[in-house]
């Protein structure tokens, strides 16, 4: 992307993160928070989305200015062997998204499929959303961006009649029904999921025609798409009993919609969780073509998603934050409060002393999952983890690796 005409506007990131968060992993999510009833799930969605979108604004930020993908941007703090770290934690992020994506989606259509055409084979539903998805990749980011937007409308014009089946009925507001998650954990569990797109975001605001437009872009598209889809997986799950899209528009008589949007849904999002796999092992082996990792992630999260089992959800989300919370508050310090590094600095290879406050920040995040902590677990973690690095950064900074012309020494 550098011709001006390939740049991304405020449209297109609009477009581009309403299209990422139009999930059934969001629907779902959004169901498993049922138990807090309507009025507490709402504001947990709406307060867990303010922050996670937030916090993942600032990361795009960075890589707006420094015209760099996400991952690469930690350089700035920990140094080239920092990020093989980060990149290799992403990638298996970024393959397990994939594989859970997969066969949500395979799931659903082979729901669909049971009951409309008496098919019933989930590993063919599994190729057939990996096929599409590489057709997506295959087109690369410039032509996604055009098949991108009309996908994402049609998308959200379904979703608006999903959203009719759910509200049309009276049983919304009911009391909830039996003990379940907490305010804290749900709130985290909102969190997460915006917080998970951290070591992306930069991958496509990189390509922003300025900061403006790719961050209140990215806010608006991601915000209303992912709230919307929580709160519809909340209503249904409350209405239902079943937060799964397909099941709803079956019993709406909305077969083909239903097999629409979930395939439109689910190609738009794991394409991008694909492609900025691909992005981020260019950041270990430089030469690797982007499309062909990205498309070698689909074909590999494929065949784990056979094996994928969903009540294990929940902790892959918490694995998430706990490892990208506190990477990017350590960042985020450094980049806007400290200022003592603002550029990538070739020579720095390891900062050992920002790898360890990451390191207390892993283990105060699991802090505070286990304290059932009211305001979640990344919001406190990422705050004191920033506050350790900024009282500590003067003497932590002196552990470093660095390249010499000759050799490599610890300064």
């Amino acid at each position: 992307m550098s011709n001006s005409k390939d740049k991304l506007n405020f449209l297109d990131f609009v477009l581009l993160w309403c299209g990422a968060a139009i999930s059934i992993a969001e629907i779902l999510t959004g169901g498993s928070i049922a138990t807090l009833g309507f009025k507490k799930g709402l504001l947990a969605i709406i307060l867990g989305h303010l922050i996670g979108t937030g916090i993942f604004i600032f990361a795009g930020i960075i890589g707006t200015r420094e015209k760099v993908p996400a991952i690469t941007s930690t350089r700035i703090s920990f140094g080239l062997y920092g990020t093989y770290l980060f990149s290799i934690l992403n990638v298996f992020q970024l393959l397990g998204w994939t594989a859970v994506m997969i066969n949500s989606c395979a799931q659903s259509l082979n729901l669909i499929s049971k009951t409309m055409w008496n098919i019933n084979n989930i590993p063919l539903w599994s190729i057939f959303t990996a096929v599409l998805i590489i057709l997506f990749i295959a087109f690369g980011m410039t032509g996604f961006k055009k098949i991108n937007s009309i996908a994402v409308v049609l998308l959200f014009i379904l979703t608006l009649v999903l959203g009719w089946v759910v509200f049309k009925s009276g049983k919304l507001f009911s009391r909830p029904q039996g003990k379940g998650i907490s305010f804290g954990g749900a709130l985290e569990l909102v969190i997460a999921m915006p917080l998970s797109w951290l070591p992306m975001v930069a991958d496509y605001t990189r390509f922003a025609k300025n900061e403006r437009e790719g961050a209140f872009g990215s806010f608006i598209g991601y915000f209303v798409g992912s709230s919307w889809m929580f709160i519809i997986g909340l209503g249904a799950a409350i209405v239902s009993k079943n937060p799964d899209p397909s099941a709803m528009m079956l019993a709406a008589n909305l077969g083909v919609s239903a097999f629409g949007i979930v395939v439109l849904s689910t190609v738009t999002t794991t394409f991008m969780d694909a492609y900025s796999a691909g992005v981020t092992f260019l950041n270990i082996v430089p030469k690797l073509n982007e499309k062909t990792a990205a498309i070698a992630i689909t074909i590999i999260g494929t065949a784990a998603s056979l094996f994928v089992n969903m009540d294990n959800y929940t902790n892959f989300l918490y694995a998430i934050g706990s490892v990208f919370a506190p990477l990017f508050a350590v960042l985020l310090t450094d980049y806007f409060i400290i200022k003592k590094q603002t550029k990538i600095v070739d020579k720095l290879l390891l900062n050992v002393g920002a790898v360890l406050v990451w390191a207390i920040g892993v283990a105060v995040y699991y802090l505070f999952i286990k304290l059932d902590f009211i305001f979640g677990a990344t919001l406190p973690s990422m705050i004191i983890t920033g506050t350790i690095y900024l009282i500590s950064w003067r003497y932590v900074n002196k552990w470093k690796l660095m390249k010499t012309s000759k050799n490599s020494y610890v300064a």
